[in-house]
């Protein structure tokens, strides 16, 4: 799965590189794909998607999501398969997950907790 994922995930980058969907709200854009997830079967792809800077995550995402079947097929000759996957896109949010945990271990209430369990120990 983690092989056939990263098949497509570097088919998508060609594609998005290449600026092979017209689409207005593409225009411009640039989109990066740091994760696609296949399902067991390998007929669906969940690609999560970000644009540069995060402007217009959802607009983008509901783009390419109109694309669907022409992304299908610019994505079956470039990963030599019996079966093009079915290809979904999300916006991808690690970045936003990783800034709130970041902030949560740098507030107050956590550093203080950290604190104290430091002067428990010595």
């Amino acid at each position: 799965m983690l092989r056939v994922g990263e098949l497509v995930r570097h088919a998508l980058a060609d594609i998005f590189a290449r600026g092979e969907i017209e689409d207005e709200a593409l225009a411009g854009s640039v989109v990066t794909v740091p994760e696609v997830r296949m399902t067991p079967d390998l007929k669906i792809a969940n690609a999560y998607v970000m644009p540069l800077g995060g402007v217009h995550a959802e607009e983008i995402v509901a783009a390419l999501n109109r694309h669907q079947k022409f992304i299908r097929g610019r994505i079956a000759p470039r990963i030599n398969m019996k079966y093009a996957p079915d290809v979904r896109f999300f916006v991808d949010d690690t970045f936003e997950e990783a800034g709130r945990i970041d902030a949560l271990l740098r507030s107050d209430r956590v550093r203080r907790d950290l604190d104290d369990d430091e002067d428990g120990q010595d």
